[in-house]
């Protein structure tokens, strides 16, 4: 074998090499989701890698961390506060298998009219497999393997599970995770108490928890209650 022919073949075995070395983590991820999704059937997980990376932020700048979370049923979930969140979250979300096409769309166009990566656009699965397996980094790579599992989550949970797990998982402000948490801390109240109004605002909070109070969402809150009303279940 000339010498060409030996460089190409060790071209060929360190391309190999590389490609064994990206397969094999990104099949143990999804091997590891996969298993993880069939178990969130029957068990609520005890920590999401949000809850955790706002445990490690808390950490790193030496600031007091509290985690505060109960979980509930779905049917301890007042019915307002459901509604509110679809409404405000991801107004299609019973009909859609975990990616909103009409709604991607929409969120694309938009981007290329302003030349630049824009925010939204997510359902509520794809939002439920970013507090469960990812940080809060944005990145086109990790919302790529969000539209992988989003289906993936949506053929394996029923919608009803996928609806209670978010409404238990999510921030509802700085160590406050999840809706009997979020009722309790705001309004001093059970979930299953919060009425419509209280309901909308708590649903204004979700797109930044750590920033937004119930209280400030005056605007946004009508304008989920307008959703709701438009809808309706």
């Amino acid at each position: 074998m000339g010498a060409s022919g030996k460089r190409k073949r060790g071209w060929l075995h360190g391309l190999r090499g590389i490609l064994i070395w990206v397969a094999v983590p990104i099949a143990a991820f999804y091997l590891f989701s996969l298993t993880a999704l069939v178990a969130l059937r029957w068990v609520d997980p005890p920590v999401t890698i949000v809850q955790t990376q706002r445990h490690v932020e808390a950490w790193v700048r030496h600031k007091p961390y509290s985690k505060r979370q109960q979980w509930v049923p779905l049917a301890r979930i007042a019915p307002d506060l459901q509604h509110a969140v679809i409404s405000a979250e991801d107004g299609r979300f019973f009909q859609h298998h975990g990616i909103d096409w009409k709604e991607v769309r929409k969120v694309v166009d938009q981007d290329v009219e302003d030349g630049r990566l824009g925010r939204g656009g997510s359902t509520i699965t794809q939002q439920l497999v970013k507090n469960l397996f990812f940080t809060t980094g944005r990145s086109v790579v990790r919302k790529g393997v969000e539209f992988t599992l989003a289906p993936l989550a949506e053929w394996i949970l029923p919608k009803k599970r996928i609806l209670e797990l978010y409404l238990n998982v999510i921030e509802w402000g700085p160590g406050i995770y999840g809706a009997e948490a979020a009722a309790r801390s705001w309004y001093g109240l059970p979930a299953a108490k919060v009425n419509r109004d209280q309901a909308a605002r708590l649903a204004a909070v979700i797109p930044s928890p750590l920033r937004r109070k119930p209280a400030r969402m005056n605007s946004y809150g009508a304008e989920i209650l307008r959703r709701m009303e438009q809808t309706g279940w």
